[in-house]
């Protein structure tokens, strides 16, 4: 799994979203949203496609889009403990995760909410076949794969959630297939969350994150470590979510290419808001939402940040 902090992040909600509806039958939400982003990276197809040394710092691109995203999902059975959904839910872009999923939830009588996802756009996105290449135009391609998800929430009643996923990711033409840069990989995740409540409107919810990325490539293949931190508050009938996060990745190998193994730090902050029957309108939320990420690593090459702005209505049905 992965922070999408250069894509729009949406609906804001407390994690008790994690539950089944409320009611049988179908229920959902959709939000119209302006978003700007920005981002510096040499794995960037908007940004320049030819460059003249591995030492490259890349340039900022920016750009603005309206994004449409929603979810739809249908509640049944005994208790209405068990629940089918289809798109991005509202626990995942809180702390600014985007994820747009088909999944199944099932509320057990231990209380422990099991949720079992398809994610089949996570991976998706385009690269440079070649990301090194100098001195002449590089071509861009497609990455492709698919993600699986289990999620084990509030455990036996408790304030204790597990997140497990496996990816697998695919990258056409890859130009560096065969050596020990190579990216097609299998990527293997694991989250364990605690909820600590502050007061009847606020909680902070830490968590601790590991990812193992298995790439044919050993100098592209890594273990990471990383830590978050959520907190939770709701003013009046606003609701405001901060999340820090910060991880470090370490390689398997030095590259022939940089003589020298890669490390990383990666940081983020994601703040959002949203302030429920926006006008008066019953059903009708503003919602607001800010991003950023930063990632320095030994080899400058690699170094990356991006940000996002984004303001919205959402109508929830």
């Amino acid at each position: 799994m992965k922070k999408y902090l250069a894509f729009p992040a949406l609906f804001i909600a407390i994690p008790t979203f994690a539950q089944p509806a409320p009611q049988p039958g179908f229920s959902g939400e959709v939000s119209l949203n302006a978003v700007v982003i920005s981002s510096k990276s040499n794995f960037n197809v908007d940004g320049d496609a030819t460059i003249d040394s591995l030492s490259n710092k890349p340039q900022s691109e920016s750009t603005g889009l309206i994004a449409p995203l929603g979810n739809i999902a249908y509640t049944f059975g005994e208790e209405l403990g068990q629940e089918i959904y289809f798109g991005t839910t509202r626990e995942d872009i809180a702390v600014g995760t985007l994820a747009v999923q088909l999944g199944y939830k099932h509320k057990l009588s231990s209380g422990t909410v099991v949720d079992i996802s398809f994610l089949p756009t996570v991976i998706s996105g385009e690269t440079w076949q070649n990301p090194y290449q100098l001195n002449t135009p590089r071509k861009e391609t497609d990455v492709s794969g698919s993600a699986y998800r289990l999620q084990l929430k509030s455990i036996s009643g408790s304030s204790f959630s597990v997140d497990l996923a496996f990816a697998n990711t695919d990258v056409d033409d890859d130009l560096t297939a065969g050596s020990d840069l190579a990216r097609d990989a299998d990527i293997y995740y694991a989250k364990g969350s605690y909820r600590f409540t502050v007061s009847p409107t606020s909680f902070v919810s830490p968590s601790a994150v590991y990812i193992e990325h298995d790439a044919d490539g050993k100098a592209s293949s890594f273990d990471s470590y990383g830590a978050e931190v959520s907190w939770f508050n709701i003013l009046d009938r606003q609701v405001l979510v901060l999340t820090a996060g910060f991880a470090r990745r370490d390689y398997d190998s030095a590259s022939t290419l940089f003589n020298k193994k890669r490390s990383d730090d990666e940081f983020s902050l994601f703040a959002a808001y949203e302030y429920p029957k926006f006008m008066g309108w019953k059903d009708w939320s503003f919602i607001s939402f800010a991003g950023y990420g930063d990632t320095q690593s030994n080899l400058t090459f690699y170094d990356e940040s991006s940000y996002l702005l984004a303001v919205g209505l959402n109508y929830k049905f």
